[in-house]
């Protein structure tokens, strides 16, 4: 039997000892699903908008261009944004949700409430983002 899906005020309100139990888990896999149709949705819509030909004045070419360029820009990070979370959602498959990729450590409720698909506890994130700033620098300097 399924257990009933939580409200985000029950979810961070339950103890520490009850960390991604059968409720948790439920109530992450709803958001995962609701997130991945919501951008299914818009990938379709938005495909269907760059499919759909101007119907502009030729002077009206230029236009037709930028607002083509932005929606493919979107198509993209939408397109990424759907791939990690049916990463997310296999990992919540395997076991792994909300645990660290790296250090094992739990993520935490609040950081998975606000980004859902997050790999990393908050520590590791930091760590990575300062190599990659340094790297950057490094690169540049």
């Amino acid at each position: 039997m399924m257990p009933d899906v939580l409200s985000e005020k029950a979810l961070v309100a339950m103890p520490e000892r009850d960390y991604m139990n059968a409720a948790q888990l439920a109530f992450f896999r709803d958001l995962l699903l609701r997130l991945a149709r919501e951008c299914e949705q818009e990938l379709a819509a938005a495909r269907q908008a760059l499919q759909t030909p101007p119907q502009s004045d030729p002077l009206d070419a230029a236009v037709d261009e930028e607002t083509c360029r932005h929606q493919l820009r979107f198509l993209g990070r939408r397109q990424a944004l759907l791939e990690k979370i049916r990463l997310a959602l296999r990992r919540l498959n395997h076991g792994d949700y909300g645990y660290c990729e790296i250090s094992g450590e739990p993520i935490g409720l609040r950081r998975l409430l606000a980004r859902p698909t997050t790999e990393y506890c908050a520590e590791v994130k930091a760590r990575l983002e300062a190599n990659e700033k340094h790297y950057a620098h490094s690169r540049n300097g």
